[in-house]
Parts: C-alpha cells; structure tokens; sequence
C-alpha cells in the first residue's frame, strides 16, 4: 500500500477544508527549478516514509482493492474505483488518494494524471464545463495551495510532456495566479515541448495571457507570434497604439502596405490601411519619430500615396496638411494646402483641400484676433502681432476671391480642351482686358482643334469681337484670318467662323468687303469631285460645298447686286448639285417675278433632276401650278409635263397630280379626255385614295354627263374596292338608281352589296333596305330581302374564321365591360349565354336559320299571352275586311 499523499490538501477531517497552517499572508515568488527538483524529492521521502491514510479505506472499498491487486498494470479498475468514490460522494481527499496512488503506479497514464489535475484544480478555480462548481480562491491567499498544484502539474510533465492537453490545463491554472515571469516561461517551455502543428493551441492562451499582463510583456509575445502568423499583425498594430508605441505601429503600417500579397483579415482594403496609419502619424505627430534611422517620412508617404491613390488625392493633400499643422508648422501646412489646391484633378478633391484650408485659415486668424483683443484689454500694443492679423485677413479674403478662379482651373485641368470652361473663365475676368486677352490667347494655344469640346469657333469669333468692341478692327481681321485656317473638327465649325466673320464686316458697314470674303470662301474648281462628308480631308477643301455657306452669301447677293450676279451665284450652286428645295424654289421665283418664266421652268426640271420623291412631288406641284397658271404654255406641252410627273410617281401621291391634270383637261381641253384621266387614276393611286377617287370620278361624271353616265364607274368600282369600301359604294349605287326610278336595278344592287354587310355588325345598310322595300316594294320583295338576311346572317355563322373573331371580340367586351364594374353573377350568366347561343349555331346546318333560340314552354299562367315572343321580322299587313 502506498505511504501518504505527495500534497496532502488538509490537517482537518472536513473533505475539501484547506488547514489554517497551509494560509500565507503574502504571496511567494514564483518557484525555481532547483526548489521543484527538492520538492520532488521530499514528496518521494514522504510518501515512502510517512504515516498510513488506511483510515480512507472502507469496507466497500475492498472490491476494488482486490481487483487492483489482480490487474496492477490496467487503468481500467483505477477509473472504476475512483467513479465509485466520486458516485458514493467520498470527500475529496479519498478521491485524491485513490488517484494519487494511480498516477504513481501507472505515471504514464494520461487518462489517470488528467483525471487527477482536474480534480485538484477544481478546488480552487471554476471548472468550464462543470456550471455546478463555482469556487474560485484567491492566489494571494491560498498560494500554497496553488503552489503545491504546480508541483502536480510539474510532475505530470516529466513525463507526458507531448501532451498539449496537459499543457493547455497547467497555463489555464496559472493565469489565475500573479506569476507573470513563471507564467510566460512555462508558455515558452510549452511551446518547445510541443511540435509545431500544435502551437496554436498554446497561443491562444499566450495571447489572451499576454493582453492581461500588459506593459512590453505585450509587445514582446505578439511580436513573436506575428512571425508565425503574419495575417493578425493588424491586431498587434492596435496593441502598438494602445501601448502609445507609435513610431513601430508606423512602421509596423509600412512594412504591411508594402507587402503585395497582404490580405486583411478584418476586410480593410489597401486605402482604408493607408489613412489608419496617416491618423496615427496625424493624431501624434510630435511622438513620431521621423528621422533617418527610423525610416519615417510622412510628406514621402503622402505623396507616394497621392501617385497610388489617384482618386482620393483630397483626403490625402488635407492629411499631409493637418500633420503640418499639429507639428506647429503653419507655413509649411498653408505651401500645402496651395500644391494641394493646384494640383487636384476632380471638384470633389478640390472641395475637400479647399474647404480644410478655409477653416485652418479662419481657425488660426480666430486665435490671432482673440489675443489682439486680449492685448488691447490690457492695453498693450504689439506692431508685428497686428501687422501678422492683417495679413492673414488679407490672404483669406483673397483665398476665398480666388475660389471661381481655382474651381474653373480644376475643370480645365481634367480637359483642356474645354472650349466651355474657357468662356468662363473669360467671364470671370469681367472688365479686365488685360486678363481677358490673355485667358483668350493661352485658350487658342491650347485647345487641340480636333479634341475640342464644344464650338471652337465660337471662342475665335468672340476674341475678334472683343478687339472689334475696342475699336482694333485690324486685329479683329487678323485674328479671322488665322481663325478661318484652323483645322476644325467639321465643315460647319468653319462655315459659322466665315460667316461671322462677314456679319463682322457689316456690322461696321463694309458690304463690299463682306461679298469678297464670302466669294473667297466658296471658292472651288469648276468641276469638284470632293465628298462633303469626307472627314478624312480638311474643312478647307470642303468649305466650298456647305449650303449654308453658299445660302447666306446668295441672299447677301440677291438684297445688294444685280440679277446678272444673282444668277451666277445660283447656277453655281446649281453646278455644285448641293441646291436645296427651297433655294430651287427661291431661284425660280426669282427669275419669275423678272419675267424669266421659260427659265424658271428650267430652274424646276434641274431641281427634279437632284431629287427623287418625296421631294420631287413638292417641286412638281409647284412647276404644274405655275405652267397651268401661265397662259402662253400650250397644251400640249401641259400634257406632257403632267405625263412626265406621272410617270415614276409613287401611288401616294397620284392623286393630286392626277385631279390637277383633269381638272387641266376639263378647262382647257376635253372633259372626254379628262374622263380618261380620272379613269387611270383610279387605277394608279394607292388603296387609301382610291375610294376618295371613285367618288370624285363619280361627281365629275354626273356633273358632265349625267348620273346615268356613272353607271360603268359604280360597277367597276364594286369590283375592285375591299368589302367595307364596296359596301359603300353599293348604297350610293342603289341610291342613284333609286333617284332615276330603277326601282329593280337598285334592289338588284342591294341584294349584291348584302353579301358584304352582316347583319349583327351592319345594321345600317339593312336598315336603309328595309326603308326602300317598305317604300318601293311589296310583301315578296319583303320577304325576300328576310330571305337574304337570314342567308348572309347564316353564312357568317359558319365562317370559322369569322366565328373566331367574333368570339374574341365579345370576350373583349365583356372584359371592358366588367372594368366597368358590372356585377360578378351578370357577368358570368350572359358569358354562358352567349357560347350556348354561338354554339348552337354553329351545329347548325349550312342555310338554316333558326326561327329562335330554342324551344319555351308557356304556361297557363296569367299574362302568358303578353309573354309570347315576338318575330322582329314579321310583316305586319292590315287585311282590308269590310
């Protein structure tokens, strides 16, 4: 049987009752190596040589005594044992007997020493996974009872230390005592013992350990474990900061952002890094050390950042400048903020430095300004401290003059070749010429002609207009000569710059010199073969075919020169084919309202020649007009012409010349040949027109020969119209035949139109019918146009086609119908009434009209007789009985 325990817990009897002689009033120094090798040795010359615990041995406990005898070397009958002292709620000291006895007969048994650590610190500190146990001594009090688990867990080490468990358990146990030295030594020997792939479960201990002590205990173990795991140096930073080490968390920021292949762990991106490390520099920039040894450049760092972070060159120009400002350098801050407010490419950065630098500004003339009160409180007067306010004051105002100007030299440094900004920024100078020559010289020079934005021209014509107004018309002209050699990105730009130039010289009543210049600019060979739009050539060789060009210097022509002159520029703009519709029409005025009618008839057929219809019908209508209208043209030469606009014209517009070119006939010619015009017509207009032109063909017939003469016209005009159109047709067939008297000859024609009509959809044109045979005819004919009623209704009924349509459109109108908010149960009765009814009729056979909707049965209720249905198609006839 073994001697006593190595660490006996108590001197009382109580289970769990620590002795009054194991208390200390003040707490050891944590113990060394030569004190652990002595405490192994007593404890061994103790257990050998002390009294007996027989006394923890009951006689319950002989079972297991026995089968421990039988199988010394097996784990198994200890664990049972100890489960049954632990079951029977033995006192601690027979728990830690029996596991004391087991981890020195088996020392290597990791399941036996675990059991025996567990249950020797859960006495003195709270067990995680046992919410029942709350204990938790004070280290200081009890410091030799912590100090003797120490000693356990020392021993346990010898030989289980490849045990990370065991480990993890003795660093828990000692954070709960003030043994920082000890503490942070038996982590480093931890992390030796163990291999490396089971270091990071020592380190997150060491880590929260390191937190809690503090000071460069701190520093120095999460400096050792960012070398094992780089990716959490940004915690290590912050640790840096809170420690007030500011110049290495600088550093610590530089060497991360330098690392390419850095990935935040706390999603931060490479900016976000950048300005956390500019606030420390900022924040404390006097603790920063910034020399050469430490590597520390901050204007360096900012700039290089300003190169890598282009579009967040404001936060970071406002940055530099306010490190400038906490260093107590406010010049260098204000050269600063100046680079910053010159330099930046977006309104957004310019806004930013803009805004910062007007609030240091204002913050340092506030304190300036409260000590000159003070001073004259105390009556005191200090010449340069007021000479210094004033000029502060007069730099802010002229800071904040200077903002339209700044904000406009931003917009050009994003585009130079702004022709806009440069507008305004000649407005921004007001009255001042001086100013206002220059912006318009350095904008000239600038601008780059093929990549300007906006009307370049316009910036040469104001800056001639500018000397103009001042009465330098020379220098006006000069700066037109060399505006009307730029090579602009059109024709156009060039045009608007020559004609300006010539409304120049108008202005101050030089026409003559207007014409010249207006004749220089259209200059061109006698036979141009150059494309217009050909922006491969410059516009100065295609100047010389721009119709606004050639317009203004006609018009300026036609108002101030000769006939002679006037001609010579339009046959030239004729020559060039670059004549417009109005310009044709203008010229043949022109030589119309001298007299030149032959050659203003020319003037027409060469504008037909350059355009094809739509155009041509315009020029057309106008030439025929004026021909028709001229009474010294014959004819003959009229018919032609009217055959010439005739042939090649689309069908949409045969109509007018057609009806111009009968009522030609019908006036000067013969109405028979007019006949035959109108005849042709109806055949050569588009479908839309052709039912408008039967109608005009039909009333100038009876108008020349009587309505019997349209007779053939109505007849052909039934064949060949669509069934609506005919429908129509028809009614004023049967109408006129009706007026002659031809009472058979217009029910004929009634009975042939009522194939196009249905009687559901039509009910018009058998009203009209029913009209006529209760008038003109008797009870067959009557019948008759039933008969054919029933027969036309029928033959739709059976038209699947039609069917199909109608059945879509009655849904569609109920559906409208419904949106009208009729009610539900209405809705869905005349629904099924109406596919009963469609249905019905559509078995029934071909020909066959039902008389009406189905058998009824009448009762012999009262008022059954006012029930019976009615026949809408009955004749009612009075029988003449005397």
């Amino acid at each position: 049987m073994p001697g006593e325990l190595l660490y006996p817990m108590a001197t009382s009897t109580e289970p769990g009752v620590v002795g009054k002689s194991c208390q200390l009033d003040s707490l050891p120094d944590a113990p060394s190596s030569s004190a652990l090798t002595t405490a192994r040795t007593s404890s061994s010359s103790r257990l050998l040589s002390g009294p007996s615990h027989l006394f923890l041995i009951t006689q319950a406990d002989l079972i297991y005594e026995n089968d421990l005898l039988r199988n010394p070397g097996s784990i198994k009958p200890w664990i049972e044992y100890f489960n049954f002292k632990k079951s029977t709620n033995s006192s601690i000291l027979s728990q830690a007997f029996v596991l004391e006895r087991a981890v020195k007969t088996l020392p290597r048994s990791y399941k036996l020493w675990k059991l025996y650590l567990e249950l020797r610190t859960s006495h003195l500190v709270p067990v995680p996974d046992d919410p029942k146990n709350k204990r938790n001594k004070n280290p200081a009090r009890y410091a030799m009872e912590f100090q003797r688990v120490n000693t356990v867990f020392e021993q346990s080490l010898v030989l289980l230390n490849k045990m990370p468990r065991i480990w993890e358990m003795f660093l828990q146990f000692l954070i709960w005592q003030p043994l920082i030295t000890y503490t942070r030594r038996t982590f480093d020997r931890a992390l030796r013992a163990l291999p490396l792939t089971q270091h990071y479960r020592i380190w997150s201990h060491y880590k929260c350990f390191a937190i809690s002590a503090g000071s460069k205990t701190t520093l120095a173990v999460w400096a050792r474990y960012i070398q094992i795991r780089p990716k959490d140096i940004e915690h290590y930073i912050e640790l840096l900061v809170e420690q007030e080490n500011y110049t290495e968390a600088v550093q610590e920021y530089m060497k991360l952002l330098n690392n390419p292949h850095f990935k935040s762990t706390q999603a931060k991106g490479p900016f976000t890094l950048w300005m956390e490390m500019l606030d420390v520099c900022i924040e404390h920039a006097k603790e920063v050390e910034t020399s050469e040894e430490s590597g520390i450049d901050v204007e360096r760092i900012v700039r290089s950042g300003l190169e890598r972070f282009g579009d967040q060159r404001g936060l970071l120009w406002v940055a530099l400048a306010r490190y400038w400002i906490n260093k107590g350098d406010y010049e260098k801050a204000r050269d600063i903020f100046e680079e910053g407010i010159k330099t930046v490419m977006t309104v957004r950065d310019f806004t930013m430095v803009f805004d910062a630098y007007a609030e240091a500004e204002e913050a340092l003339m506030s304190l300036k300004m409260d000590d000159a009160a003070t001073r004259q409180k105390k009556s005191r007067a200090d010449e340069a401290a007021d000479l210094d306010l004033d000029i502060r004051m007069a730099r802010f105002e002229f800071l904040m003059d200077r903002r339209p100007f700044l904000v406009n030299d931003v917009l050009l440094r994003q585009n130079p070749n702004n022709v806009n900004e440069w507008a305004k920024r000649v407005a921004l100078w007001g009255d001042n010429e001086t100013e206002v020559d220059n912006t318009y010289a350095t904008a000239l020079g600038t601008v780059d002609p093929k990549k300007a934005v906006g009307k370049l021209n316009e910036l040469w014509t104001n800056y001639a207009k500018f000397y103009q107004r001042m009465g330098h018309l020379s220098r006006a002209r000069e700066i037109m000569e060399t505006a009307v050699k730029v090579r602009f990105r059109n024709v156009a730009d060039l045009v608007e710059t020559w004609v300006q130039w010539a409304e120049m010289e108008l202005g101050d009543q030089n026409l003559d010199r207007a014409i010249e210049l207006l004749a220089r600019a259209t200059k061109a060979p006698k036979r141009s073969r150059i494309d217009y739009f050909n922006d491969d050539l410059p516009p100065q060789q295609r100047i010389h075919k721009s119709w606004k060009l050639w317009s203004f210097y006609v018009d300026l022509v036609e108002s101030t020169s000769t006939l002679e002159e006037t001609r010579k520029v339009y046959e030239r703009i004729l020559e060039l084919r670059i004549a417009s519709p109005g310009t044709i029409v203008n010229y043949a005025n022109l030589l119309e309202e001298h007299g030149y009618y032959e050659d203003s008839y020319k003037v027409y057929e060469r504008g037909l020649g350059l355009y094809p219809y739509p155009v041509a019908f315009e020029l057309w209508n106008m030439y025929l007009s004026k021909a028709v209208d001229n009474s010294n043209v014959g004819m003959e030469r009229l018919r032609d012409l009217f055959e010439q606009a005739i042939d090649g014209c689309p069908p949409s517009f045969a109509m007018t010349i057609y009806t111009m070119f009968g009522s030609l006939e019908e006036n000067r010619g013969l109405v028979r040949a007019s006949m035959r015009i109108y005849d042709r017509a109806t055949r050569a207009v588009s479908d839309d027109d052709r039912l408008e032109m039967f109608k005009y063909y039909i009333t100038k017939s009876a108008s020349n020969f009587g309505l019997a003469s349209t007779r053939p016209i109505y007849e052909r005009a039934l064949e060949v119209l669509p069934d609506r159109e005919a429908k129509e047709m028809g009614l004023k067939f049967a109408e006129m035949e009706r007026r002659l008297g031809e009472i058979d000859r217009a029910r004929m024609i009634y009975g042939h139109t009522s194939q196009f009509a249905d009687p559901r959809l039509d009910p018009v044109f058998w009203r009209k019918w029913e009209v006529f045979e209760v008038k003109h005819g008797n009870e067959d004919t009557f019948k008759e146009m039933l008969r054919i009623k029933r027969s036309v209704q029928a033959q739709y009924n059976t038209d699947i086609n039609y069917i199909a349509s109608e059945a879509l459109a009655r849904s569609q109108n109920q559906q409208s119908n419904g949106a009208t908010g009729a009610p539900e149960g209405m809705e869905e009765e005349a629904s099924v009434d109406a596919m009963a009814a469609l249905e019905r009729q559509a078995r029934a056979p071909k020909g066959f009209v039902a008389a009406s909707s189905g058998p009824q049965v009448q009762g012999n209720a009262p008022g059954a007789e006012a029930q019976q249905p009615t026949n809408p198609d009955a004749i009612d006839i009075d029988d003449d009985v005397e």
